[in-house]
């Protein structure tokens, strides 16, 4: 490992997981057995009635959409997730902002969506708005909104209301309305929402924070036309390439996520660091397999190919890549 890796990995602060009260109650009340959706929002109220006895950290957002806050230190992370990805993805289905941000003593609001309506429903805009006006987010020093895909258009359109926020979106969308992302065909059934009132052009809301982060794969062209979208003076475009349909699963996948989180909410990240942490992917076998076989396609480097099959099968066996390697080795033998 080289010295100018070293130096861009130890930038980022890795606070040790702390045992507060607030990590034994979340232990105590078990959301993973939860057999509906239903009755995990209900234990996800019980959680939020245990963090704030007075107030409630959890609160209903009309019919589609809840938040969840747990009070830490002076850092806030804000993330836009939705509920089947929670209760997919986490072990023990807790929103990842709220275990994230526990684990490192940090201020979380998770803002939680039953259905995939980009959070364009007018309660998450009232909500947002009575933050500003009861200061809420002036309390902390650092705000980072992180979000993904729809999640991720909501964490640039709402970071507005945190100013001098940073913003870590994956593969967001600028915004749906067809008279500007038309060619965006993928949500045909978001379009009759409204992506012009309040929050509504996300790469627009972003002009009041410290900076922004887009991650895209290249490979992804919608995505990327998407990010195009975005860039402006103060947005970092990062490109992700070959990591798949699910950038932000690949990258949680390969252990390079949440560094990259701690690192823009610690005002950290920067183009080095994060492709310091992509680094990652020569040990990701998904994306091996993923380069392999693009590398096979091309035809014109076997020997590349052969290297790249070989590394790749060292990772994890797989019959295309079997496949791959036996086709460049007749390659090179002729």
């Amino acid at each position: 490992m080289s010295d100018q890796y070293q130096d861009d990995l130890q930038t980022i602060d890795t606070p040790e997981a702390t045992d507060t009260p607030v990590s034994r109650v979340a232990q105590e009340i078990d959301l993973a057995s939860a057999g509906t959706e239903a009755e995990w929002l209900a234990r996800l109220d019980e959680i939020g009635d245990e963090l704030d006895p007075v107030d409630g950290g959890f609160s209903p957002l009309g019919a589609h959409h809840a938040a969840l806050y747990s009070d830490g230190d002076d850092t806030l992370l804000v993330t836009f997730e939705t509920i089947a990805t929670i209760r997919e993805r986490q072990p023990d289905h807790r929103p990842m902002g709220f275990t994230h941000a526990q684990a490192r003593g940090w201020s979380s609001l998770s803002i939680m969506a039953r259905q995939p309506r980009w959070f364009r429903d007018p309660e998450i805009a009232d909500y947002f708005d009575a933050q500003i006006d009861a200061g809420f987010f002036d309390g902390f020093r650092r705000v980072l909104f992180y979000g993904e895909g729809m999640c991720g258009y909501a964490a640039c359109a709402y970071s507005l209301a945190a100013a001098g926020s940073t913003v870590l979106a994956i593969a967001p969308q600028a915004t749906l309305d067809p008279t500007i992302a038309g060619w965006d065909r993928r949500y045909m059934h978001a379009r009759r929402l409204d992506f012009t009132s309040r929050f509504g052009f996300a790469p627009a809301m972003l002009d009041g924070g410290r900076g922004a982060f887009i991650v895209h794969d290249p490979a992804r062209r919608l995505d990327m036309m998407h990010a195009t979208l975005f860039r402006r003076p103060f947005v970092t475009v990062l490109r992700s390439p070959d990591l798949g349909r699910d950038t932000a699963a690949a990258l949680a996948r390969m252990g390079a996520l949440a560094p990259m989180i701690d690192a823009a909410a610690q005002g950290k990240l920067t183009p080095a660091v994060f492709h310091t942490l992509m680094r990652a992917r020569r040990n990701d076998g998904a994306y091996l397999e993923r380069l392999t076989r693009r590398c096979a396609k091309l035809g014109r480097h076997p020997a590349l190919t052969l290297a790249a099959a070989r590394h790749a099968l060292a990772q994890s066996d797989s019959r295309k890549l079997r496949k791959c390697l036996s086709k460049a080795e007749k390659q090179l033998s002729r």
